[in-house]
């Protein structure tokens, strides 16, 4: 291995295509080596579309290549289980779309293969890398808003396609686990703690079997409440708040600023407003480069793969909730 990971990706799926590849692209530490497709023809367009230089017709050609250092797994949620184990079992580092899994369970077989052969595993949870997240972090842990009280968020959007995977049961789709899981992270985040009680309400399509639409709260230990929207029926909004005994910051966009954008983080204290200005920066190349840095220098990534089976345990609580589940 030299100073850069060679990245190959398991699949043409759009994340990859529209973030996460040009994010690679643009690393300092990584390149696109190859892409997999079950249609062979599939992967040799996208490859060709992509500036990606080697193609496969099936996953398992791509997870033996020896000239693959490392995965990126952007799979529909049902299937990231077996195949990040694959890659486990290969020996292949990889970085799996969020949510890691169908469930806290199956995230935790996940890790578990993972540690058990001493290969880096991490969840691709790209908000977290931007500067924008660590700013507020910062504020936070200096006190800016004296004792946190509460935090709210909102990560909606209207689906364009009605056969779009997010809406199947099957792949283990619905909008907590497909954006609801970014406001259940922020939380989890910004207080450093697991919640104790969840609760939920939901709309379940009639015709998906999923929850289009859910609203969801969380109680955690040192006395925080969460509460938060998210729905594949809404108008397009991604955002949090924290609020203190004498202070609150607003962040919108919060979780899918664009990589061109500077952002800009409200804030309030004592009643007085006044505004943040973080300089650009794509979030997604922060995490693939933190993920090589991690693969090059022999170190933890900097969010460590159990977080994201605590994150699914928290969705599992949500889920439970929920009447007839």
């Amino acid at each position: 291995m030299t100073d850069e990971i060679r990245w190959g990706i398991l699949s043409t799926a759009k994340i990859g295509r529209g973030r996460v590849i040009p994010a690679i692209h643009k690393s300092r530490n990584g390149v696109v080596a190859a892409v997999a497709s079950r249609d062979v023809q599939r992967a040799r367009d996208f490859a060709a579309a992509n500036d990606i230089p080697a193609a496969y017709g099936s996953y398992e050609e791509l997870i033996a290549d020896p000239n693959i250092d490392a995965i990126y797994n952007p799979l529909p949620n049902s299937e990231h289980a077996a195949w990040s184990i694959a890659c486990a079992e290969a020996g292949k580092p990889t970085l799996c779309e969020k949510p890691l899994a169908s469930d806290a369970a199956e995230a935790q077989t996940m890790v578990d293969a993972f540690a058990a052969r001493g290969v880096l595993f991490a969840e691709a949870f790209m908000y977290r890398f931007h500067p924008q997240t660590e700013a507020v972090l910062d504020m936070l842990h200096a006190g800016f808003l004296g004792e946190l009280r509460c935090i709210s968020s909102t990560f909606t959007f209207t689906i364009d396609r009605e056969s779009n995977i997010r809406l199947s049961k099957e792949l283990a789709g619905g909008a907590l686990m497909d954006v609801g899981c970014y406001c259940v992270n922020v939380m989890r985040l910004m207080t450093g703690e697991e919640p104790v009680a969840a609760r939920a309400f939901a709309r379940i399509g009639a015709a998906s079997g999923v929850d289009e639409t859910l609203t969801g709260l969380l109680d955690f230990p040192s006395g925080v409440v969460g509460h938060f929207d998210c729905s594949f029926r809404a108008m397009n909004t991604n955002r949090y708040s924290l609020h203190g005994s004498h202070g609150r910051i607003e962040v919108e966009p919060g979780f899918a600023p664009e990589p061109d954008a500077q952002a800009v983080i409200r804030t309030w204290q004592n009643g007085h407003p006044d505004e943040v200005i973080v300089p650009a920066a794509d979030q997604y190349q922060r995490m693939v480069e933190d993920f090589a840095d991690a693969l090059l220098l022999g170190r933890p990534p900097r969010y460590a793969p159990q977080d994201a089976v605590a994150n699914m345990a928290a969705i599992d609580l949500l889920y439970a909730s929920l009447p007839g589940r």
